[in-house]
Parts: structure tokens; C-alpha cells; sequence
């Protein structure tokens, strides 16, 4: 019987043997990818004795086409009302509308934490030498910092009024043809991530937190998420964690909280990767980590991306790449970015074995070197198959 999933007083989802979870196909090649990805997911939970119904529900492209509309509001009550929904790449419309469609979804469901896992698939072509070394999970702020989208235009009369602004009140000078940004920070909007990154090793055993950032620059930005980043530890979890200044670099059985500027994180990332587990960071810093990160272990195209809210239990996965519309319809494209993130989604539901079983089956695939286009051009000796073909050589190791 498809039922709703919800959530208990405890703040526990309480998620049903067949829950009824709202999907977007995505634009251009969603075509491809999302049947894909559906039909893996399907059979892991089948396996498991689970079954999913699945409800359509449109945004960008097929969206407007459909209904004139690039998000229809129609969408957004789907997921605020079911919690938890799944989503292949959109479009974002250009020259007026919503800035990203991604973004937006985010800030009406307050998804304040976008989770980017990165590991390396044994058999995935890879730049670095050692890409096994790669194992991190980032969280990144969805809510605040430049994403917020607070910025006028230069040379409007918005512009001019913010400049005269802050001129009169602070004293700051700002060039007459220059953009204005506002960059907030808060501090409940950084310890809710912090709090979510820190809760993560705890349940899941990872010994080390890091907090990104470029405070030595944003001093009362990006300078105060490490700070309470630091009084978080000390306040809620001493008992399990401990930060680096407070156990002079031994942290005994908690787990080690250090923080990092964020453009040598860029670089320790790439030359010292086994050095780190979860990161916590801001919006933009997040952005850049995640991607720099995900080329080292074969790109963007199997990096899975979530965006959930742990309070309310809202949560959205999606694609993490573009929508390639060249490629769309050519059952060509690796759907291995939304599969993954379909994996999220079930652990965050809690069907861990049925997402255990397909990460297995996907490394046991690219092991195999039954793989699409993107990584078969990278290997020798490989079998290069369609987008479908792949999923059912995972679905065949299930």
C-alpha cells in the first residue's frame, strides 16, 4: 500500500515498506539518465522487500512547456508535503526568472545542507595516482553566504542607494560603476551545518571534521564559522569530539576537529587526501571543494549530490551535472550521478542495504570495465555499453 513517508515526534522518519516519493525526469539528457537510474533503484529495493511509487512532478524545461511555468508551485508543495523527492539536471532559465532552479528549491525547502559524498570506484579512470585515497564527505551551506542572491546591478539606482548606504554609515567608498554583494553569515545558519557534519561522524565512525574556510581574510564572515564551529564542539559535543587547540593534536578515542583556510584545503585535498573525512564549509567554498574534488575521482558524472533539511526531514537528491543537451535522447550519458544519488536517498531513509548493494554492483560494473562512453574512451579494454545497458549490468550484479 503507497503511503506517505513523515516524521515522528521523535524527528525520526518514519518511512514505509512502499513509500510514495516525487521525482523530476530532469532536462535534456534526464530522458536517459532517470529511467536508468529507476530501474536500479527499483530492483535494489525490490530486493529488500521494499517498493517505491513514484510520482511525477515537473520543473524547468518540460516544466514551462507543459505549464508556462519554470517551477510550478504545484512541485513545491509535492515535496514540501511527501519530504523527500529525487531529481535529474535542470535548466536554468536565462534572462529573468529564478536565478537557478537548484537554488530555488533549496531556499524554499530551507535544504540547508547540500551533501556531496567523494570516493573512488575501484576501476574509474582518475588523474591522480592514488585516487583510493580519496574517501571525504562535504557539507556544504545551501542557505547563506553570496547564494543568498543579495547583489544589486552596477550603475542602477539600486546600486547608487547602497552606496551611499554604506558610505554615510561605515565610510566605505565603492566605485561608482561597481555590482554590490551582500555576503551573510549567520551564526545559527553555520552551527545547524556544523551540527549536522558532526552528528555524521559520530554515527558513522569517521575520526576526523574539518572546518573550511577564509577567515584570515572575512574575518567576521567566514572567520566566525570557524569560530563557532569551535564552540559547537565545545558546547554539544565534548564528549565525542574534541578540537585541535583544546587536545594538543591528541584527541585520544573523539573524534579530531580542525579547520582549514580554504585555498589550502584546495591544495592538501590533492596531496594529502587521506588526511581528511567530513568537511564543513560555506556556500561558495563548498561549490568549488566538491567538483575540484570530484575530478580526482573521475568527475562530475558520478558525483552524487543531496540537499536535505535534518530538522524537518526534507530532503532533495539530484544529479550534480548539467543537463548535456546534445547528448539528450542518445541513451550515450553515464546515469551513475543520479543512481548514486538515489543512494543518498536511501540511506537517508534508511535502507542502507539496499544502498550498500548498489554501490556494490556499480564498482563491481566499472571493475568489469562495463562502462559508457565517458569512462570506456579513458580505459583499454573496455566494453563500452548505452546509458540503459549499464544499469542493467548493475542490476545484474545486485
Amino acid at each position: 500500500m503507497a503511503e506517505k513517508i513523515t516524521m515522528g515526534a521523535d524527528g525520526v522518519l518514519q518511512v514505509p515498506d512502499e513509500p510514495i516519493i516525487p521525482f523530476i525526469e530532469g532536462d535534456g539528457t534526464g530522458v536517459d539518465i532517470w529511467p536508468a537510474a529507476r530501474s536500479v533503484l527499483d530492483a535494489a529495493a525490490a530486493k529488500h522487500g521494499h517498493t517505491v511509487h513514484w510520482t511525477e512532478v515537473l520543473a524547468g524545461e518540460k516544466a514551462y512547456n507543459e505549464t508556462g511555468d519554470w517551477l510550478p508551485q504545484e512541485t513545491v508543495e509535492s515535496f514540501t508535503d511527501h519530504l523527500i523527492g529525487i531529481k535529474g539536471p535542470l535548466t536554468t532559465p536565462i534572462g529573468g526568472g529564478f536565478r537557478s532552479l537548484n537554488v530555488a528549491l533549496r531556499q524554499i525547502l530551507d535544504l540547508y545542507v547540500c551533501l556531496r559524498p567523494v570516493r573512488w570506484f575501484q576501476g574509474v579512470p582518475s588523474p591522480v595516482k592514488q585516487p583510493e585515497l580519496v574517501d571525504m564527505v562535504i557539507f556544504r551551506e545551501n542557505t547563506e553566504d553570496i547564494y543568498a542572491g543579495m547583489e544589486v546591478e552596477a550603475m542602477t539606482p539600486e546600486a547608487l542607494k547602497l552606496r551611499e548606504l554604506l558610505e554615510d554609515a561605515f565610510g566605505w567608498r565603492i566605485r561608482e560603476d561597481a555590482g554590490i554583494g551582500i555576503k551573510p553569515i549567520s551564526k545559527t545558519g553555520s552551527q545547524r551545518l556544523q551540527r549536522a557534519a558532526l552528528q555524521y561522524a559520530v554515527d558513522r565512525g569517521r575520526p576526523r571534521v574539518h572546518w573550511v574556510h577564509k577567515g584570515n581574510i572575512m574575518k567576521f564572515t567566514e572567520g566566525a564559522f570557524q569560530k563557532w564551529g569551535y564552540e559547537l564542539v565545545r558546547e554539544e559535543f565534548s564528549d565525542v569530539a574534541v578540537g585541535w587547540d583544546d587536545c594538543d593534536g591528541d584527541p585520544g578515542d573523539r573524534i579530531l576537529v580542525q579547520d582549514a583556510i580554504a585555498d589550502i584545503a584546495l591544495q592538501q585535498v590533492l596531496t594529502r587526501p587521506a588526511e581528511f573525512d567530513v568537511i564543513a564549509t560555506m556556500n561558495l567554498n563548498g561549490d568549488y571543494l566538491s567538483d575540484a574534488l570530484a575530478a580526482q575521482v573521475g568527475g562530475i558524472g558520478i558525483a552524487p549530490g543531496g540537499n536535505a533539511n535534518y530538522v524537518t526531514g526534507h530532503g532533495i537528491f539530484e544529479a550534480t551535472h548539467g543537463t548535456a543537451p546534445r547528448y539528450a535522447g542518445q541513451d550515450k550519458v553515464n546515469p551513475s550521478s543520479v543512481l548514486l544519488s538515489g543512494v543518498l536517498m536511501f540511506e537517508h531513509i534508511g535502507w542502507q542495504e539496499a544502498a550498500d548493494d548498489i554501490v556494490r554492483a556499480v564498482e563491481s560494473a566499472v571493475s568489469d570495465k562495463v562502462v559508457t562512453y565517458d569512462f570506456a574512451r579513458l580505459m583499454d579494454g573496455a566494453t563500452e555499453v548505452k546509458c540503459s545497458e549499464f544499469a542493467s549490468a548493475v542490476v545484474d550484479r545486485l
